[in-house]
């Protein structure tokens, strides 16, 4: 009998086919038979080796009804399929699960809405049941592409294209379910599907100030949204770089750093939705995308630092990079000598400012370019004014310059951003890596006419390199802001220290005040900052209740070291001639701010002589400085002693004090902070030194303080900022700059830097007669009781300073260059001993007129050394 014939007799037909045709109405309309459903599912439950051909029939069956175009029917298969999907769960439901995804597929093929929307409906029912058994060789790639190009659907009708997308975005959705729990599915993390993933749900989330779709559908948005977190929650550790990099792609596809706000939303999710151990990764990221754009337009360079802006916050509210123990090698431990290690940053802390300051100097630079181009545009039209009609001339300087200033005012933005960004970073940083980042930043700043290992500034001119110098110091600024280190040595070593302090005499007022600013976010550990704020006579300086703490052995160390370091910068920041109100009020929060964190008797007693000394500077004016700021530090002096009177509790003191600031109140009311910083003030032509009542007295003072249980033994001897030889070579070398410029000048002056040192040398060492004295009772006893010496030598070493801080540059150079003939003299001497010419056969040479005759000695008479003599 011809096999035909077995398929055209229903009885002869096996039985899993005829109980699938029984599930089949005569008209479609009346649905699924469930008596014949329950048949067919209790027959594939007990004989599960049937399940794959009952699989390949209904998708034949499927096939031929979408071909033509008999929907209804497909419905009622699509169900059935997803009855027996949800009822059989044994180790045989591979080959039915195949079958299925097949005929899910041929849905999704098709051009018709619905079919697609009930395909996506049966995949997102299987994407949730959890299966026994792992599966080897089943890939997903062509649902994620299928899936995401229903996510970019442009149907005409608004409400079947919402439809579509929905459905789209859940495909997606069960695929990232199906997937990124079965180890053996990892490939869907690889670029190929990502590039697709991602932005199809970013170009859906775009959309999110659309309204609610009508009743019963969702909004694609929202969807999206909640599919893109699920995604990232569900990143690993090596998928994270995969999942970030097509953000960053889609955002510059479609102009989003711009209008930075879907950016800046988008990378909220981000940082919200990944584990707290991964931020790192996503800050990495987006500075290597920053270094990408360096060339592009400042709105999309501001844009991206916003976005680093936003992310570095939300990161340290987790602690950026926080402990992690697996895969070490990815990570650099930032302080090694801690154990065990306590934090672990991806991108190295150094690598993050690196970056930062990098494209902070670059916004500059573009700043400056521009305006140098304005510069020369201007000069190039009014060159070609002869030639051009004047009313075009204007126009395009006018574009020019409004061009320009739209530019500038994009750069700022971005260094505003920059800064705040460092701020962030630095802000929530230890204690030990703050301090690291902090001379980080101090090795940056630029010295103009010195080379400079980031950037050339003589290229970029003194204007720029202010430029620089200012933004940094901001940088710095930020991240000291809220700085409370326990110790000032561990604040304040002397690498961070002492360029600072050189940063400070610089001639610029702006730079100064950030300089004092830097300062006062160190000292001030108690935040009685803002209750010093502004120049003044404090009346009652109880009633501001500052807090403080008794000082401690490490700062009383760090005061013996380096108090005289900031003494100098206050002593010299107040003789600068461009100082203002502005500059006053910081050094006075400076001077009380030292005040209250780091003053024992031997400080107070060092600050009272320094007060008192620039009062006698702005009395003798050896410095000629103008009216105003030698009454302002007058006014500075009488805030400062009144404060400190108040704060160590002496009523002599205080006697004192007041006693002079009423007489200042009725006779010169200019020495007063009230009056002299007010507009307008009359100033006087010339300060009488004679009227003593008016200014401090240091007898007046040593008398006050006496009551008071102070030693007062070192307040009469005059302050005297100990400058060091380095600055005073640089002085002398900057004098010699300003007199000649040729190279012999300025060897001249290295020569005489040197001498000058050997001179200092010279004189501290000890006499050869004392080494050669003979050890006696009496030469012990002298050298344990070594009081006397040190006050001769501390009194010597102050002659010294004195004298080349006085003397006129003519005789500091005469000296050292008696000095250097006198050296040239000791060599020549040592020269013509040393070396002699060697003795001639012919004899000695005796000149007279005409040619040289040599008188014959013979050999025997010669003397040759023993060792030649054979």
């Amino acid at each position: 009998m011809p096999a035909g014939v077995c398929g055209c007799c229903g009885p002869l037909r096996p039985r899993y086919k005829r109980l699938v045709d029984n599930i089949f109405p005569e008209d479609p309309k009346d649905g699924l038979v469930k008596a014949d459903m329950e048949k067919l599912t209790f027959y594939a439950v007990s004989a599960p080796e049937k399940l794959d051909r009952i699989g390949a029939y209904l998708a034949e069956r499927l096939s031929r009804d979408v071909v033509r175009h008999r929907y209804g029917y497909v419905v009622i298969a699509m169900e059935a399929l997803d009855q027996l999907l949800m009822a059989c769960h044994s180790q045989s439901i591979k080959p039915f699960v195949e079958s299925f995804l097949h005929m899910v597929a041929k849905l999704l093929e098709s051009r018709e809405p619905d079919l697609q929307v009930l395909g996506t409906n049966s995949f997102v029912k299987f994407a949730n049941i959890e299966e026994d058994t792992p599966s080897y060789h089943r890939r997903y790639d062509f649902f994620v592409s299928q899936f995401s190009a229903m996510c970019h659907s442009t149907h005409e009708d608004p409400e079947t294209q919402t439809r579509i997308r929905v459905a789209g975005i859940k495909g997606l959705q069960g695929v990232v379910r199906k997937t990124v729990n079965d180890e053996l599915q990892a490939i869907i993390w690889e670029p190929q599907h990502m590039d697709k993933l991602i932005p199809s749900l970013l170009f859906n989330m775009q959309d999110s100030d659309e309204t609610e779709g009508p009743s019963g559908e969702e909004n694609p948005a929202s969807l999206a949204e909640s599919c893109f977190r699920e995604l990232l929650g569900r990143a690993a550790y090596g998928n994270m770089n995969n999942a970030v990099r097509p953000v960053l792609v889609h955002l510059d596809n479609h102009r989003l750093w711009d209008t930075n706000e879907f950016s800046v939303s988008c990378f909220r999710i981000i940082m919200y939705s990944i584990q707290a151990q991964h931020s790192h990764h996503v800050i990495q990221q987006v500075l290597g995308h920053l270094d990408t754009h360096s060339k592009n337009t400042p709105r999309v360079r501001a844009g991206i630092v916003q976005v680093l802006l936003e992310t570095v916050a939300i990161a340290a509210k987790g602690s950026v990079g926080p402990a992690s123990t697996h895969r070490g090698g990815d990570y650099t431990w930032v302080n090694p000598t801690c154990s065990p290690p306590n934090l672990w940053l991806g991108p190295t802390v150094l690598e993050v400012f690196n970056t930062l300051l990098k494209h902070l100097r670059v916004s500059v630079d573009g700043e400056l370019a521009d305006g140098r181009r304005v510069s020369n545009c201007s000069v190039s039209s009014s060159r070609a004014r002869d030639r051009e009609s004047v009313s075009s001339l204007r126009a395009r300087d006018r574009d020019s310059v409004s061009s320009s200033r739209a530019r500038d005012s994009d750069e700022r933005i971005v260094q505003n951003a920059i800064i705040q960004t460092i701020g962030f970073f630095g802000g929530n940083l230890p204690d030990y890596q703050r301090a690291e980042v902090m001379m980080f930043i101090m090795g940056k700043i630029p010295v103009y006419g010195t080379p400079c290992h980031s950037l050339d500034t003589v290229k970029i001119g003194h204007q720029g390199t202010k430029r620089i110098q200012a933004m940094l110091l901001n940088s710095l600024i930020m991240v000291t802001s809220g700085f409370k280190s326990k110790t000032m040595c561990a604040a304040l070593p002397a690498a961070f220290l002492e360029p600072l302090c050189s940063v400070s005499l610089m001639e610029d007022s702006e730079l100064r005040l950030l300089v004092l600013e830097i300062l006062h976010n160190i000292i001030d550990r108690h935040d009685n900052r803002a209750k010093l704020r502004g120049i003044r006579i404090i009346p009652n300086v109880a009633a501001l209740k500052i807090k403080r703490e008794k000082i401690s052995k490490q700062d009383v160390t760090f005061m013996k070291k380096h108090g005289q370091q900031l003494y100098r910068h206050i002593y010299l920041g107040c003789k600068e001639e461009d100082n203002g109100q502005k500059n006053f009020e910081l050094l006075f929060t400076a001077l009380a701010l030292v005040t209250i964190e780091l003053a024992n008797e031997d400080v107070i007693i060092d600050l009272i002589r320094l007060s008192l000394a620039l009062q006698d500077m702005a009395l003798t004016n050896e410095e000629n400085l103008p009216m105003f700021i030698r009454c302002g530090i007058m006014a500075l002096v009488a805030a400062y002693l009144n404060f400190l009177s108040q704060m160590i509790a002496s009523p002599g003191l205080c006697q004192h004090v007041s006693k002079v600031i009423e007489l200042r109140n009725l006779e010169a009311p200019y020495l007063l902070p009230e009056h002299v910083f007010r507009e307008k003030c009359p100033l006087p032509t010339v300060l009488q030194a004679d009227d003593r009542a008016v200014f401090f007295g240091v007898c007046d003072v040593t008398e006050a303080l006496c009551g008071s249980a102070y030693s007062v033994e070192r307040l009469p001897i005059p302050y005297v900022p100990q400058v060091t030889v380095l600055y005073t070579v640089g002085k002398i070398l900057h004098r010699c700059r300003q007199t000649s410029r040729d190279r012999l000048s300025r060897r001249k002056s290295f020569v005489d830097t040197i001498s000058l040192q050997l001179d200092i040398l010279s004189n501290s060492l000890p006499d050869k007669s004392h080494l050669a004295e003979e050890i006696t009772f009496e030469t012990l006893k002298k050298a344990i009781d070594t009081t006397g010496l040190e006050e001769q030598e501390r009194e010597r070493r102050r002659q010294v300073m004195e004298k080349f801080q006085k003397a006129p540059f003519e005789e500091i150079a005469a000296h050292c260059e008696s000095k250097n003939n006198m050296l040239h003299d000791r060599l020549a001497q040592i020269f013509e001993l040393t070396i002699r010419p060697p003795p001639s056969p012919s004899g000695p040479a005796s000149i007279t007129s005409g040619p040289a005759h040599y008188q014959s000695v013979p050999v025997y008479e010669m003397k040759f050394p023993d060792l030649c003599v054979y």
